[in-house]
């Protein structure tokens, strides 16, 4: 077994009535702990290395717990916690970061972004869907789709209804995870994995996927795909996205830009960019590069303009070409 762990975390979650895991709540993970910390468990657990997803008891989180108690307190009072579940309780230890291959481990990961230890693109995310059950969200957790018919009914019979909220692989973040220091308007908007930054601003027509996110202080009224990370400062209106294209594993958006509404961007972006409303602009958009005198520079792809700062794009109304001016010359 290597010394070093990629992230362990204990947790709670939900199995369907064939003992499959449907979801888990990882409350407090850990990123790359100590080996004092894995020789600790290790035992108590029965760990022999790799990627393990270990389930446990009241006993054993009471043994975990005692032996955490002066490493790792926070820990410690988690396992004192978990040791009191009637829903099932589980250890995931992923000795490395590859792609995942259980739910709790794809969930695991999913709390590392939106717990903001790990940003996106920084994690092996690879299959992740191949790996996720479709899961009814409804009012009593999560519920497996083959028996949502029998526990509409049980409800019913019972004199209570038995709402579903989505049926989705992932469920929305704030049921995992509410991030210091932000704000979210419409809490369905936005999936776990997604990483929030402090100070973000996500309005009612706002929307971030996994995988993606802000890096703080930018207010979202627009689309944020998977793979798209805005920068502080950022504002994207209402109706516009920003989604990966031409190949792109990684769209970014830097410091101090602006999307107006209903513009759809695939480029990266560099700092203080503005993109007109309703622009359309993806990696092989044509592009006029202008001066202030408004004369021709050079005709690109959009591409070759990507993290470049101080731009401005924008359709010219005469000749409907997409143009761009520096606006710092």
């Amino acid at each position: 077994m290597s010394q070093s762990v990629f992230s362990i975390a204990f947790g709670v979650g939900t199995r369907n009535r064939e003992g499959q895991w449907l979801e888990v709540l990882f409350p407090r993970p850990l990123l790359r702990p100590s080996a004092v910390f894995i020789n600790r468990i290790k035992d108590i657990l029965g760990y022999t290395g790799g990627n393990q997803v270990i389930d446990f008891n009241f006993s054993i989180a009471s043994d975990l717990a005692r032996a955490l108690k002066y490493i790792s307190p926070e820990q410690s009072a988690l396992l004192v916690r978990l040791a009191e579940s009637h829903k099932p309780t589980v250890a995931c230890i992923l000795e490395h970061d590859t792609p995942p291959a259980t739910v709790p481990g794809a969930y695991l990961k999913l709390q590392l972004i939106s717990h903001r230890l790990c940003k996106p693109h920084e994690i092996n995310l690879t299959d992740l869907f191949n790996v996720l059950p479709n899961v009814a969200w409804t009012n009593r957790g999560a519920v497996d789709i083959e028996e949502v018919a029998a526990l509409q009914l049980e409800e019913r019979i019972k004199g209570r209804m038995l709402e579903v909220f989505s049926v989705d692989k992932l469920p929305k973040l704030t049921d995992y995870v509410v991030p210091k220091g932000i704000h979210i308007a419409d809490a369905a908007r936005v999936r776990l994995g997604a990483y929030v930054g402090e100070g973000t601003v996500v309005l009612h027509e706002g929307s971030i996927n996994f995988n993606a996110g802000t890096h703080g202080s930018s207010t979202i009224d627009g689309y944020i795909a998977s793979g798209v990370v805005v920068g502080a400062d950022s504002t994207l209106q209402g109706g516009c996205s920003m989604a990966s294209s031409g190949g792109q594993p990684l769209v970014s958006v830097g410091h101090h830009c602006v999307i107006n509404s209903h513009a759809d961007v695939g480029i990266s972006l560099g700092n203080r960019n503005t993109i007109e409303a309703g622009l359309h602009l993806t990696a092989d958009t044509t592009v006029t590069v202008v001066n202030k005198a408004k004369q021709t520079i050079k005709v690109v792809a959009a591409s070759e303009l990507a993290l470049l700062d101080d731009l401005s794009f924008y359709r010219n109304t005469e000749t409907g070409t997409v143009e761009c001016l520096n606006t710092a010359e």
